[in-house]
């Protein structure tokens, strides 16, 4: 079939777009292979996933005119989910070299732990495999949360995306979710008092996530849920400018206000006071319970949630489920500074690892949105159009989306699309 080259026209650009992607677009710096559905596809999959209220930071590490990113491999198909990229990132002459940490649940010393903070603030990203937390280890505070505190990554952006080649019951979404991503439950503030009773504290400064707990009596523990007016506003405004800025109509805040009226009730305030200030947008707020029902009954009601830190946890795993699963969805952690970029679900995969059959689209969305933060727009689309072509026209499934591709058949896949495609470009 023959193809050519073609410029992208700004009628083509969609408000969703990220204005530095939509630039480089709009002014022929990223060209592409066009034929009768090329343009469609391209228009439909790049997206604003990695779109974040701060500027571009000057702290990315760039060495020769290549850039320098931390990978935090983890545990079950972490490893092998980062050797993949690599190996797409090699074929397509993409100018990133990773500094990798071992940084896993086997270990409880801090040591590791201080690498892969340090090299993240030299480096200013990150790649991330996910970490396992074990649940009955007391003292072992999960790595995950504990790198999202440390940085200061308060923000945590999923977008959970219909793709055609996937088959869902629903069809045609197309929802972020925002979640808070420092306070909540996750403050781990929680302590055994009395035998057999446990405490747990939600404030609202922090958000879920604060590890805040401890045990003042055998058997009673308390866990603190802390939730912040600073935090809250900063993730609103987050949430209320990223709504703005791609063109996004509806911004809903998910809460527990009529049980938690003082920590969730802080929380709905400011975002219905914010909202105000942000009239083009449509504001409204539902009860988690509420929310998780109608998610998965009418998701195309939803346009953007925002949601404290344990909802958002709950509801992005059941917003990736919609769509296909935690093989195809990606995240994005972001703070003032930095960013660690991994996938959707948080799910290690230990069932499947050294198996070939894991899906790694999800950490393939999660290299195109770290390349999208760190200004290699060209090679994400590029990368975005590959992931975007193999799933959905060439179909290579992997057995979680009823296929029987394996891992590997989707890597050189990748690589000979992305390979051919810098081809093109460069020429």
């Amino acid at each position: 079939m023959a193809t050519l080259l073609t410029r992208w026209s700004p009628s083509v650009l969609k408000p969703w777009m990220t204005s530095r992607t939509a630039a480089v677009i709009s002014s022929g710096q990223t060209q592409v292979m066009a034929n009768s559905s090329s343009r469609r596809d391209t228009e439909s999959v790049i997206t604003a996933r990695s779109m974040h209220t701060s500027p571009r930071h000057e702290t990315h590490a760039k060495y020769g005119g290549r850039f320098m990113v931390t990978s935090l491999p983890g545990d079950g198909i972490g490893p092998e989910m980062i050797k993949n990229v690599k190996k797409v990132f090699k074929a397509g002459g993409i100018p990133v070299d990773f500094e990798e940490v071992s940084l896993d649940s086997h270990h409880e010393d801090h040591e590791n732990m201080f690498e892969a903070i340090t090299s993240i603030k030299r480096n200013g990203a990150a790649l991330k495999g996910n970490i396992e937390t074990r649940e009955h280890s007391k003292h072992f505070l999960s790595r995950n949360v504990e790198l999202r505190l440390r940085l200061n990554l308060y923000a945590n952006v999923i977008h959970c995306q219909s793709m055609p080649g996937v088959h869902t019951r629903h069809k045609d979404i197309d929802i972020y979710l925002i979640r808070q991503n420092t306070e909540g439950e996750y403050s781990c503030l929680e302590h055994e008092s009395v035998d057999g009773v446990v405490e747990s504290l939600k404030i609202n400064t922090e958000g879920e996530y604060s590890c805040l707990e401890h045990e003042s009596v055998d058997g009673v523990v308390e866990s603190l849920k802390i939730v912040t007016r600073q935090r809250t506003e900063q993730i609103a405004r987050y949430a209320f400018e990223f709504a703005k800025r791609n063109g996004r109509k509806k911004l809903t805040c998910v809460h527990k206000a009529n049980i938690m009226k003082l920590a969730d009730g802080l929380f709905l305030k400011i975002c219905t006071d914010m909202a105000k200030e942000y009239p083009e947008i449509k504001y409204n707020n539902m009860i988690i319970d509420n929310c998780s029902m109608q998610l998965v009954s009418n998701p195309n009601q939803f346009d953007v949630l925002l949601l404290p830190n344990l909802y958002g946890n709950i509801l992005t795993n059941i917003m990736c489920g919609l769509v296909g699963g935690p093989g195809v969805t990606s995240g994005g952690n972001y703070g003032d500074n930095y960013a660690v970029f991994e996938t959707g679900t948080r799910n290690t995969g230990k069932s499947v690892a050294g198996k070939n059959i894991a899906n790694p689209l999800a950490m393939f969305n999660a290299s195109a949105d770290l390349l999208e933060y760190l200004g290699l727009d060209s090679y994400a689309v590029i990368l975005r159009e590959s992931i975007y072509k193999c799933i959905n026209e060439a179909k290579v499934h992997t057995p979680d989306l009823g296929g029987q591709a394996s891992t590997s058949d989707i890597v050189d896949y990748l690589s000979n699309e992305v390979r051919n495609r810098t081809r093109l470009v460069s020429h």
